[in-house]
């Protein structure tokens, strides 16, 4: 099967290179490229892509309001080109906030005359979007949604009941999520139904490179009841707080001699290719908390994690995988399923009210 890509981007340059890697792979075809914003909303109309790379910063338009123009009037699945800059972080965000469905780096500026070093990188983020299944993008289209929450955010704060009594240790409990591909979406709507005195910490590994999780976390700070913040080498724990593992680096949970909990953040070079590494979370878990923890895995590609969190069952622990309904990418939470990991089905809109159950019910940890 061949799916039609149209490659946007101001740069005939990086238009010619994009097309070449693309291109490697004989089931992508590229049928298009557009030099701005304009050109590619009338491309996507005419001609239908699988898929469009778009790039952020162009002339004529933007990549965002290219971006929230496609999303409304002829939804695809769009992954967004980004370089490595602050400014870019904070406009990829915003990219995944209306519906882009991931992004890949330039790694030196808006001309990369090394972005080959990406070619596979980029080549597996669009036969990904590519294989997304059009009607059910389309359904799961998260602009309207997603705005409609976050502008009623402080209206969810009685939307679950916190149960009055916690059978909790002093650190609280401690909930663990790993999720890639998709995560973004996922997580800002997940996260800001956690209510204002949940008693425990949420600690994250999203699959993302450096400079981006700390937009991200602002980012979810601005619609979420709890803190969220970066998370930062050697800090404690603290109940009420989400703590996103910094992009291109892994992090671990350790206890020091007070038998408190504390944030380890590693190179991102020791592991596997996936940083933050889902693994590396869920095993430091495992090792000091055995099956005192809840366990969540959600949408994304591979299956980084699914052992562990399998393990955990195994043993006795809360566990919890997306459903492929409401999965962008069924690819992580169907291993888990896969390995009967999972205690839990659930859709995307029943999760947050699972966390608070199993948390008041059980006190995981």
């Amino acid at each position: 099967m061949s799916y039609k890509v149209i490659v946007v981007d101001d740069s005939a340059f990086m238009r010619s290179e994009i097309k070449k890697i693309i291109e490697e792979d004989s089931s992508l075809t590229v049928i298009a490229t557009a030099k701005n914003g304009v050109e590619a909303i009338d491309l996507v109309k005419q001609l239908h892509p699988d898929v469009v790379t778009m790039d952020i910063n162009m002339p004529k338009m933007d990549g965002i309001t290219a971006l929230e123009r496609i999303m409304s009037e002829s939804p695809c699945p769009v992954v967004m080109i980004s370089a490595l800059t602050h400014e870019n972080a904070e406009e990829t965000i915003t990219a995944l906030s209306l519906g882009a469905f991931d992004f890949f780096q330039k790694p030196s500026g808006s001309i990369s005359l090394d972005i080959s070093i990406q070619a596979r990188a980029i080549r597996e983020k669009i036969l990904a979007a590519a294989r997304v299944k059009k009607d059910q993008y389309i359904k799961k289209n998260p602009i309207k949604n997603l705005q409609k929450k976050i502008s009623t955010v402080a209206k969810l704060q009685n939307a679950i009941k916190i149960p009055r009594k916690f059978r909790a240790t002093k650190n609280g409990s401690i909930v663990a999520v790993g999720v890639s591909t998709g995560g973004p979406r996922a997580l800002m709507s997940i996260l800001p139904q956690i209510p204002a005195g949940f008693h425990g910490s949420i600690v994250i590994a999203q699959h993302m490179p450096e400079k981006f999780t700390l937009s991200f976390a602002k980012r979810l700070d601005g619609i979420c009841h709890l803190k969220v913040k970066e998370a930062k080498d050697g800090e404690i724990l603290q109940i009420g707080r989400i703590y996103i593992a910094p992009g291109g680096k892994h992090i671990r949970i350790s206890k020091n001699n007070n038998n408190l909990f504390f944030i380890d953040v590693l190179d991102g070079t020791l592991s596997n290719t996936y940083t933050p590494s889902v693994d590396i979370l869920f095993r430091s878990l495992l090792e000091i908390s055995g099956n005192q923890w809840l366990g969540i895995m959600l949408t994304g590609m591979g299956s980084d994690g699914a052992q562990a969190l399998s393990d955990l069952r195994k043993i006795g622990g809360h566990t919890i995988a997306e459903s492929e309904e409401s999965c962008v990418v069924y690819g992580m939470p169907r291993r888990v399923i896969e390995m009967n990991g999972a205690e839990f089905i659930l859709n995307e809109s029943q999760i947050a009210n699972k966390i608070v159950e199993l948390i008041g019910s059980s006190g995981c940890l």
